[in-house]
C-alpha cells in the first residue's frame, strides 16, 4: 500500500473525537510510510489529517480545483499540490494516485467521493479497498441504510461486504493489506 486517499470534512464537526481521529489517521499513515492523498485544503478535518501526517514525517499530496485554491483554501506546506480544473478531475486524479480509499466524518462531498470510489470498485473499474473510519459511530445510520439496500434486493451482500468499517485506523490499514475484491458485478456471456 503506497498511497491512500482520505475523504473528510472541511469542517471540524461538533465533537473533539473527529479532530483526534484525523490526527490519529495522519500519524498512522506517516508512521507506516503511506502517502496521504487528499483534497488539498487547509480547513477542517482535511487540514488536520494533512498537517499531522506532515508533522510525523509523512508525504502528503493535495489535489485541489483552481477555484478553491483561488479562495486561499489550499494547504501551504504539502509535499505536492496538484491544481486541477474541477471536482471531476480532482476525484479522477485522487483515484489514480490512491491504492485505497478512507472516508472520515464529513458531509455530502465526502459521501459522494467514497460512494463513487465504492461504485467504481463494484463495477470492476478498480480493485482497491474502500473504508469508513467510523469515529463515534458517525456512519452507523448510513451503514444501516446500506444494509437496507441489501435486504431490499438492490445490492448483493458481497458488495456490502467490500466496505471496511472500523474506528481504528490501524485495523483499516491491516484490512487493506489483505483485501480481496469480489468477482465482477456484470458477467457477460
Amino acid at each position: 500500500m503506497r498511497s491512500i486517499a482520505v475523504y473528510c470534512g472541511s469542517k471540524f464537526g461538533n465533537h473533539p473525537v473527529y479532530e483526534q481521529g484525523a490526527r490519529q489517521l495522519g500519524r498512522c499513515l506517516a508512521e507506516q510510510g503511506i502517502r496521504l492523498v487528499y483534497g488539498g485544503g487547509n480547513v477542517g478535518l482535511m487540514g488536520v489529517v494533512a498537517s499531522q501526517a506532515l508533522a510525523c514525517g509523512g508525504e502528503v499530496v493535495g489535489v485541489i480545483p483552481q477555484s478553491l485554491k483561488n479562495r486561499e483554501l489550499a494547504h501551504g506546506g504539502l509535499s505536492e499540490l496538484l491544481v486541477v480544473q474541477d471536482m471531476h478531475e480532482r476525484k479522477q486524479t485522487m483515484a489514480g494516485l490512491a491504492d485505497g480509499f478512507i472516508a472520515m466524518p464529513g458531509a455530502a462531498g465526502t459521501l459522494e467521493e467514497i460512494f463513487e470510489a465504492w461504485t467504481w470498485a463494484q463495477l470492476g473499474y478498480h480493485a482497491k479497498p474502500c473504508a469508513f473510519f467510523n469515529l463515534d459511530g458517525y456512519f452507523d445510520t448510513l451503514l444501516s441504510f446500506v444494509d437496507q439496500m441489501v435486504s431490499s434486493g438492490f445490492m448483493a451482500e458481497e458488495y456490502r461486504d467490500m466496505l471496511i468499517v472500523s474506528d481504528d485506523p490501524e485495523a483499516i490499514l491491516a484490512a487493506f493489506r489483505t483485501y480481496t475484491p469480489p468477482g465482477e458485478k456484470w458477467h457477460l456471456s
